[in-house]
């Protein structure tokens, strides 16, 4: 029996790591995306870029502006990452294997973290006392709130199949078939938002640098400058294991029967797999699509996305009721 520290030490190790491997990832994925080299200098295949990057934000000067709201400023960048990292607390990785176990309220804990996120960019923007960095913070708070209604209706779909708001419930709710078939539209919609939330490009109109320099992190530097990069980058992944969780039978997939001393692997392994494929899908997407403008941006949201998802949660239930004899 694992001990439950090691497990919640492993997966929060995990994810901080990962998302600062991506940092490579991305670069060499856009790299071979747009026909040219990407990090290729630093040791092997630039893997050492990684490294210097995080020696530079560890040793960069962690500078305050004076004019800035000094405690707010510093604890900002915080709000972010602890947010994000807690919401990993629900997350099934395989059978018996998460940080706080089965929780009968996941989904609404999920998505009460993913929304105190949003204090992380609107006290930041605020905090800076600078124009470019305020208009940074407004955006990011009118488009975390709006798609986050997009987000839970979306999810209301699964819910309703799998009749649990728990995360382990929807995982073996689809032992005979993923979700992201009667629930296509629902997981299109989810992406999304997700997208949306995680202030991705084509949708990172809150820190735009043609429009706003840096948008609400255009003050920070130093490790301050780093938690908010590398808690977008753990915003992708929690994003990208949702997805696998919710629509793609999470740990489910075919049993090999590869153990290792005595304990199957292999639920890990699909899991992994899955989030990887939609981490790397977010990564090229990037490079795929245009910025929208920000009023196409909100138009899209309130006057597409939310008659599709409250349409996808009436069809769902309808059907689930059909199915009940109701």
């Amino acid at each position: 029996m694992i001990p439950q520290s090691l497990i919640t030490v492993a997966i929060l190790l995990v994810v901080v790591v990962t998302a600062a491997l991506l940092i490579w990832v991305e670069r060499r994925m856009l790299g071979l995306w747009q026909d040219r080299w990407g990090p290729n200098r630093v040791w092997f295949l630039g893997l050492g870029q990684v490294v210097a990057d995080m020696i530079k934000i560890f040793t960069k000067h962690d500078w305050v502006p004076d004019f800035a709201d000094r405690p707010v400023f510093v604890i900002a960048p915080a709000i972010v990452m602890v947010t994000i990292l807690l919401a990993f607390a629900v997350v099934p990785i395989a059978p018996g294997i998460s940080i706080a176990g089965d929780w009968n309220v996941g989904v609404l804990f999920v998505l009460g973290m993913t929304s105190l996120a949003v204090y992380s960019v609107m006290l930041g923007g605020w905090a800076s006392n600078n124009k470019y960095a305020l208009l940074g913070a407004i955006r990011a708070s009118a488009q975390s709130i709006s798609y986050e209604v997009f987000m839970g209706l979306a999810l209301l779909g699964v819910v309703i199949q799998a009749g649990s708001f728990s995360l382990q419930d929807i995982v073996l709710a689809q032992q005979h078939g993923w979700f992201i078939v009667p629930q296509a539209l629902g997981f299109v919609l989810f992406m999304i938002a997700g997208l949306a939330e995680t202030h991705r490009l084509p949708l990172d109109l809150p820190e735009a640098e043609h429009e706003l320099t840096a948008g609400f992190h255009t003050e920070y530097s130093g490790m301050k400058f780093g938690m908010f990069f590398v808690g977008e980058y753990v915003a992708v992944i929690l994003v990208s294991a949702l997805l696998t969780t919710f629509y793609f039978g999470g740990w489910l997939g075919p049993d090999w029967g590869l153990t290792i001393m005595g304990w199957a692997f292999m639920p890990l392994v699909w899991f992994v797999v899955k989030t990887g494929v939609f981490i790397l899908f977010f990564v090229l997407l990037r490079a795929a699509i245009p910025r929208p403008r920000y009023d196409q941006l909100m138009r899209f949201g309130w006057l597409v996305l939310l008659p599709l998802a409250l349409l996808n949660v009436a069809v769902t239930g309808a059907v689930v009721l059909w199915r009940a004899g109701a």
